[in-house]
């Protein structure tokens, strides 16, 4: 498929000064000069460089990747059919029907944003990360540092002994692990009859039972099922321990997963959480 790439910087304008910053999720109180998104603010919401944004708006890159053409969707808030646009425009032929999503439509965009100071992040059907809010960096530390492809909870959950886990820069600690386990196979498993021709989802669980014996332990199990809920420990490195309630939403036919963290209220675990927050928001702002 042949880029347009004379049409492909016009488009991002547009759909760029379409996007409020509150419908974005972004914080109030930035000088602007536009109504719109940023440069920057397209370019942290989609996890790029601005320098980036601005060769590509300009016609002066040459096609973005997959990865990224998924992001700037995700980041703009497009339909389904604007996205299929941006990747027809990238050069790149829309994700095949049967391939998992990584899509976020606007309706949930909407709610994710109303969610408030809760620590919130949005996984695919086969549990790879591809949204998450300031909080949840400010809780757990910004996912952009680790490699895009490796942010996944199911490899996470299945690492080898001493790896070092993707989605989340100090120790987090599940307080009901081995149910953990089960219901992340357990989940995979029902992927594959919504997903059951997804290379990407096949991939997956062909390296997690080579490299995993738990994980072929459960696999061999045949369990169908979701993860609901956790409790967890994180070992934030300003506040100390905090104990969060881990809960997991499924979104739609698409099985996304809406996962947020919230601290039990009126403890010194929420102090605790705020405290993060707020310092996470000054490191990074």
């Amino acid at each position: 498929m042949t880029a347009d790439i004379a049409k492909l910087g016009p488009m991002l304008r547009t759909w760029r000064g379409r996007v409020s910053p509150d419908a974005a999720g972004l914080p109030s109180g930035r000088r602007r000069r536009v109504t719109g998104l940023r440069r920057e603010d397209l370019a942290e919401l989609a996890g790029i460089s601005v320098d980036y944004v601005v060769r590509l708006e300009q016609g002066r890159h040459g096609t973005p990747s997959a990865q990224v053409t998924a992001a700037l969707a995700r980041a703009l808030r497009l339909t389904d059919a604007e996205r299929d646009h941006l990747y027809r425009l990238a050069g790149l032929a829309p994700p095949a029907e049967g391939e998992i999503s990584d899509h976020i439509p606007p309706g949930l965009h909407r709610v994710l944003n109303r969610l408030g100071d809760s620590a919130t992040a949005v996984f695919a059907a086969d549990w790879q990360l591809i949204w998450w809010n300031r909080c949840w960096s400010a809780l757990l530390g910004d996912p952009c540092a680790r490699p895009r492809l490796s942010r996944n909870f199911a490899r996470d959950t299945f690492a080898p002994a001493g790896a070092v886990p993707n989605l989340s820069h100090w120790p987090v600690t599940s307080l009901s692990q081995p149910q953990v386990e089960i219901s992340v196979v357990s989940d995979l498993r029902r992927a594959t009859g919504r997903f059951p021709d997804s290379t990407r989802l096949t991939g997956l669980i062909r390296d997690l039972s080579t490299d995993s014996p738990r994980f072929a332990e459960l696999w061999a199990s045949g369990e169908v099922g979701a993860h609901r809920e956790d409790h967890k420990i994180v070992q934030h490195p300003v506040t100390g321990p905090i104990a969060v309630d881990c809960d997991v939403l499924t979104d739609g036919d698409d099985q996304r997963k809406v996962v947020i963290l919230t601290a039990p209220p009126d403890t010194e675990d929420e102090t605790k959480f705020r405290l993060a927050v707020v310092a996470g928001s000054t490191h990074t702002a």
